[in-house]
């Protein structure tokens, strides 16, 4: 049987670019990848734009059981390492907000197109529909049974994702080959996904969204707060800040802890101010409904739901005063929204956990238990921060295992 130097299994980010890296480097590369075109999460990433990387990457913004490993990953391998290397193959890349960087032509396509092309040009492989069935070690070698037959290489990479976004193929099987070698797996968890909740008024406010800030409460203890959009839907809230505490969510509903959120519907505007603004536009003489009244600052979706969570007794805007004000500011600003579930793996952009990486070494990404094995990419316990972090972990993994 014919012995391939170097194998990757996955070629999504971290795949592509280990293969480009390596290629570059003299190595001759066989991806395998198991949907029918390579890429299939970049496609999709950024709205369709592909959030390639971000201005401001610090070991901050990523998050493992082993911080030191990111810290370490990252020497060296900042947003203009990564900007250089889509340099390198034709694609120019441009800031957008909050630092995220994108491709010039704002279009994901490009992104693999050129990646692809990038690594077919330099001779790299590229087996698609090949799913990856059992993985051994035999004589220093890897035998590898596809569904495309037997294959055996001196160097294995397993960049094969998490198991987020299964509609777009991601699974466990890399996670289980580890494991099957002796890595130590780290439970992986839904990140950067949705969030369910049983309460009945959510179905009342779905489709509102406002600019909000979300405060996350486990067992009734404050854990954190982000700030950005807030969206209504029928089976619990979404937007941007819910994405961004998503991650906490998940970990803290898996230790069965009690988790609600406090949505301050008007984080511009202090509880003083808000209280001056509302008492000031009472007019004493007018008998307006309360609920009419309110339409003027609310969505009017909310506001039945704000009424019942403030104890609010006056009916009409004559009847308001400074205390029944008070119970309408606290509501507005202390929104509470109990928590049951995550949408799980299928709405999440990422996951949590994956291979130890105390058992990787950082500075080649090769298994510190089996020689010649390799990691990039989500399969490793480091999930970054929305906004292009998790794309530059992977592009950054894959830089580091293909210049081995």
């Amino acid at each position: 049987m014919n012995i391939k130097p170097m194998i990757i299994v996955g070629a999504g980010a971290a795949g592509l670019c280990a293969a480009i890296t390596a290629a570059r480097n003299g190595i001759n590369v066989t991806l395998l990848e198991q949907n029918s075109r390579p890429g299939k999460k970049i496609l999709v990433s950024g709205n369709g734009k592909c959030n390639i990387t971000n201005a401001h990457i610090t070991p901050a913004r990523f998050h493992s059981q082993n911080p030191e490993f990111v810290e370490q990953v990252l020497e060296g391998y900042g947003m203009e390492r990564v900007k250089n290397f889509f340099d390198s193959i034709g694609l120019p890349v441009i800031e957008g907000k909050e630092g995220k960087m994108f491709p010039m032509s704002l279009q994901a396509g490009s992104v693999t197109e050129l990646l692809e092309y990038e690594a077919e040009t330099l001779g790299a492989e590229i087996i698609t529909a090949c799913e990856v069935l059992r993985i051994d070690k035999k004589n220093n070698h890897f035998l590898l049974e596809t569904s495309q037959g037997t294959m055996l290489c001196e160097k294995l990479l397993l960049a094969s994702g998490s198991p987020a976004a299964p509609q777009l193929g991601g699974n466990e099987s890399g996670l289980r080959f580890a494991e099957s070698m002796g890595h130590t797996l780290i439970p992986s968890h839904p990140a950067l996904t949705q969030l369910v909740s049983e309460e009945k008024w959510v179905k009342q406010a779905s489709g509102v969204k406002v600019a909000g800030l979300a405060k996350l409460y486990a067992n009734g203890v404050y854990i954190t707060e982000k700030k950005g959009d807030l969206l209504f839907t029928n089976y619990g809230i979404s937007g941007l800040a819910i994405l961004d505490l998503s991650r906490e969510v998940s970990l803290r509903l898996a230790e069965y802890e009690y988790c609600e959120l406090s949505l301050d519907l008007m984080p511009g505007l202090s509880k003083e101010k808000l209280t001056k603004f509302l008492l000031d536009r009472v007019n004493q003489e007018c008998h307006k409904p309360l609920t009419l009244w309110l339409q003027g600052v609310i969505n009017k979706k909310l506001i039945h739901i704000l009424l019942e969570q403030s104890g609010c007794k006056a009916k009409t805007e004559k009847e308001l005063n400074r205390k029944e004000i008070g119970k309408l500011v606290y509501a507005i600003k202390n929104l509470k929204l109990p928590i049951s579930d995550t949408k799980g793996f299928k709405g999440a952009e990422v996951a949590t956990g994956g291979v130890d990486t105390r058992e990787v070494d950082p500075v080649t990404m090769e298994s510190r238990l089996v020689p010649n094995l390799y990691f990039a990419g989500e399969i490793l316990d480091v999930d970054g921060d929305r906004g292009g972090f998790n794309f530059h972990f992977a592009w950054v993994s894959g830089m580091k295992v293909g210049s081995r």
